[in-house]
């Protein structure tokens, strides 16, 4: 896509001729048999906007209850990929999935970056009456301040698994709203109060694609990779030095503790922890390997 978009002489935005060509390329492999994508539901979530942006609507996509289900599906070979969140710009890592890829056999595929619109909804117009708030723990954070000066102190704010499920819980209750996103205002038919209301206005959320399959190098690549580190002193310096003298750059350097000990308190405490270093290229084409 990143090559059409390269290409393109016009009249049509690079964007566009993107999604074209991503639906024809969609619709042949279906003519065989359709991808299957598992998400993270229900639907109307972003993850099914990313998994749709990267695949097209030809691909079927199966709305999980959990990310752990979406990644066993997967990992079973009941179906073809899973796309996972796993950054956003404004609330950071998203926990659970780093925590699955280090004991999945999976491999990242592909990469999807969405920017990210939150709209208050609800099912009557107007904002009186708003008992509660439904919104992913994230889209609550993501929307503090806009909550804060919009709305009363005495609204009620409560966290659901998604934000689908939010817009699903308000279609139900006139007292309520949900913060989701123009999916899901469609899928429940519901008002948009107001729209944009998440308080960083370049709010992007990064998916990865997951798969079995082993993908070669394009020339514009990033490699993440899942390592352990016992606690020692200088260990993550070792770990990190054949980094630096085989000259790959590394763009983000990610920390979690290990499940060995069963609380999380100072890096001084952990038995060990687990790093995801992403690094420029394709590892194929790195100088020497053996730091692999």
């Amino acid at each position: 896509m990143r090559r059409i978009k390269e290409i393109n002489p016009g009249p049509l935005p690079g964007e566009a001729v993107a999604r074209l060509f991503r639906e024809i390329m969609s619709e042949c492999p279906a003519l065989e048999r359709p991808l299957s994508v598992a998400y993270l539901g229900p639907e109307g979530t972003f993850t099914q906007l990313a998994a749709v942006k990267h695949f097209g609507h030809a691909a079927r996509t199966i709305a999980c209850n959990s990310i752990d289900e979406a990644f066993r599906l997967v990992e079973s070979r009941a179906l073809d990929y899973v796309v996972a969140p796993v950054e956003n710009s404004t609330e950071g890592t998203v926990g659970r999935t780093l925590d699955l890829m280090v004991s999945s056999p999976l491999k990242i595929c592909g990469e999807v970056v969405l920017r990210i619109h939150h709209h208050l909804l609800r099912k009557i117009g107007g904002t009186e009456g708003i008992a509660r708030v439904y919104a992913h723990a994230q889209a609550l954070a993501q929307c503090h301040e806009w909550l804060n000066k919009n709305l009363l102190t005495t609204v009620e704010r409560l966290s659901v698994a998604s934000n689908a499920e939010a817009a699903r819980l308000a279609s139900e209750d006139p007292s309520a709203a949900a913060i989701a996103g123009q999916a899901a205002a469609e899928r429940f038919d519901l008002l948009k109060l107001a729209e944009s209301i998440e308080d960083e206005p370049n709010n992007t959320t990064r998916f990865l694609v997951l798969g079995h399959q082993d993908v070669g190098p394009s020339g514009k690549d990033k490699t993440s990779i899942v390592v352990s580190a016992p606690n020692r002193p200088g260990a993550v310096h070792q770990l990190l030095t054949p980094v630096a003298v085989n000259g790959v750059s590394m763009t983000k350097f990610e920390s979690r503790p290990s499940r060995a000990c069963g609380t999380m308190f100072s890096l001084s405490t952990w038995k060990a922890t687990t790093a995801m270093p992403t690094l420029t290229g394709h590892y194929r084409g790195w100088p020497k390997k053996r730091h692999l």
